[in-house]
């Protein structure tokens, strides 16, 4: 695509001064201002006047342009946001007085880049959610942008949002600028309000949010939902975004530990000494669980991959098992007489192996894995 000539955009010859780029774009930007031009083409022109004084305004790239033309030149397009942030200043000088306050243009795209506030909400989840991931639809109490809702421009700051104030020092004249007391820094007031309307022209309205929740959540993580927070004032913005605070609702019978699921098993003696096949609960459903022939209380059985997932993908963990064989409190005469008869039996002597960890053993490690 072939680019006209800058100095031919601005209608100036090559020699023109800084003043005369100054005014000559001035009087493009008043001419084609998308709020005052409503002409199809006048926004287009209004970007290819900014991009023209961009380069033709700054001494190094006017220099670059006059020597090899756009291909060194050429400030690659602008966009509206681009335009007023970079040239704020300036259009105070070639705006401020032109329109007694009405120039809104300045106004409307300043304040495009306000966001509105965001939302907190609490989502509770059950083990078996946070393991299997889940899609919840959530009612959301939203400001938003009511219909019905005329606004004008504040007069105290002429729709800027801000005031400044020129002050002659002894160091010389000093500018400085406020957030405009009238309007709080929007550049607009409601004038006409419909009911259960807020004075930024919101209202509270509820709205059914789906929100997909990763498997492997863990107690206090938050997701941010974008866009679903509550709308900018007046809706001249972006909206807010959702904040979603994971809680944790305890199970019954497993224990968190990060990935891994802890679970206490409790066993009869009988089992203990003869072994046997036990149920256990896990997080999505049950398991069956072989117990050895003279399996010890305080003993740790590990079923891989029955635990939950990382966050971040890598891997499920493990549920432990901690063995605890129950104790009868009460026996009954002839249920003592067969433990007095096999009391002094060498089987039933307490005689620890070497390789079996002493419970400060155990205790060591389970703080040394952890590090």
């Amino acid at each position: 695509m072939i680019k006209k000539d800058y100095y031919e955009i601005l209608g100036i010859s090559r020699d023109a001064t800084t003043d005369e780029i100054k005014k000559a774009y001035r009087k493009l930007a008043i001419k084609y201002h998308p709020d005052k031009n409503k002409e199809k083409q006048a926004e287009e022109k209004f970007k290819e006047a900014a991009e023209a004084y961009d380069i033709l305004s700054n001494p190094e790239k006017k220099k670059r342009y006059d020597q090899f033309g756009h291909s060194q030149g050429d400030s690659g397009g602008m966009n509206m946001e681009d335009i007023f942030t970079n040239f704020g200043d300036i259009f105070g000088d070639i705006f401020g007085d032109a329109f007694n306050g009405s120039f809104s243009g300045f106004s409307n795209y300043k304040n495009k880049n306000i966001k509105g506030s965001d939302l907190r909400i609490r989502v509770k989840l059950s083990l078996n959610e946070i393991l299997r991931g889940i899609e919840k639809k959530i009612k959301v109490q939203r400001m938003k942008m009511a219909k019905g809702v005329e606004f004008i421009f504040c007069k105290n700051c002429n729709g800027t949002g801000q005031i400044t104030r020129v002050t002659n020092t002894i160091l010389g004249i000093m500018h400085t600028t406020t957030t405009c007391s009238i309007c709080g820094g929007l550049g607009k007031k409601s004038e006409r309000l419909p009911k259960g309307v807020n004075n930024k022209g919101l209202k509270k309205k509820e709205e059914l949010v789906s929100i997909t929740i990763p498997p492997g959540v863990t107690e206090g993580i938050q997701l941010k939902i974008s866009g679903k927070g509550n709308d900018a004032p007046f809706g001249n913005g972006i909206p807010g975004d959702l904040i979603v605070v994971i809680e944790e609702i305890p199970h019954d019978q497993l224990k968190r530990e990060g990935k891994n699921l802890h679970y206490d098993l409790y066993i009869s003696f009988t089992v203990a000494v003869l072994g046997a096949y036990e149920e256990v609960p896990t997080g999505d459903g049950k398991a069956r669980l072989k117990i050895d022939a003279g399996t010890q209380s305080g003993k740790t059985l590990r079923l891989k991959g029955k635990g939950l997932p990382s966050l971040e993908g890598y891997g499920r963990g493990d549920l432990l098992i901690h063995i605890n064989v129950w104790t009868p409190k009460k026996l009954n005469e002839e249920q003592k007489k067969i433990f007095k008869q096999i009391k002094n039996d060498e089987n039933f002597i307490p005689s620890p192996q070497k390789y079996e960890k002493s419970f400060f053993e155990k205790v060591r490690e389970m703080f040394s894995s952890e590090r």
